[in-house]
């Protein structure tokens, strides 16, 4: 016999599935400045307590969503609004996603904040604020070693602009942190603002 609509039960959530608070968390910063491995980091602690999680990987991001995209400033811009947009959308569905793209130019940051605001959607932006000099001797991708090579040109915070957040929700500097830190800081900073 089914079971009449007014006594049916409410679908209930697992507990990896209890949490729906969607909010965009973008880290920005220089190359090699630790945005990826942070973002990780607190991506895995977000999935094991039951979060809907995403990472937006900025190489990846380029290689599937952008690939057809130079470096000039108006390509870059045009960068980070398809990944903002792409954020929004996620987390206006209930996902956390973790943005480590650098986003160098204020402007276009903040066209991602107004993007969110206007639709109603939590956004926080990190700035990982890794001074260049430790950037270039991580230099997990080799871009630093190239540059000063003349192999390439146009690398964010040596020869092409980087414009540092005034005001960012978080600024965490890695340099002087363990990666379980610097996560642990932003996981407090979402539980401040209610999003756990």
């Amino acid at each position: 016999m089914a079971t009449p609509p007014d006594e049916a039960t409410e679908p209930t959530l697992n507990h990896r599935e209890k949490h729906v608070t969607g909010a965009t968390i973008w880290l920005t910063g220089l190359p090699s400045a630790g945005k990826t491995t942070i973002a990780y980091e607190l991506a895995g602690r977000l999935r094991d307590e039951g979060h809907r999680v995403e990472v937006l990987d900025g190489d990846e991001i380029r290689e599937f969503l952008t690939a057809g995209l130079g470096f000039s400033r108006e390509d870059r811009h045009t960068n980070v609004q398809r990944i903002g947009f792409v954020a929004e959308l996620l987390a206006s569905n209930g996902v956390k996603v973790l943005v480590p793209v650098i986003a160098p130019y204020a402007d276009s940051r903040e066209a991602v904040r107004k993007r969110h605001g206007a639709e109603g959607t939590a956004y926080i932006e990190v700035h990982v604020a890794t001074p260049v000099e430790v950037c270039s001797e991580r230099d997990v991708k080799g871009l630093y070693a190239k540059q000063a090579a003349g192999e390439i040109s146009g690398l964010t915070g040596v020869d092409d602009p980087y414009e540092e957040p005034e005001l960012p929700d978080l600024r965490i500097e890695s340099h002087t942190q363990t990666v379980p830190e610097s996560a642990a800081s932003l996981y407090a900073l979402l539980g401040e603002r209610g999003l756990l």
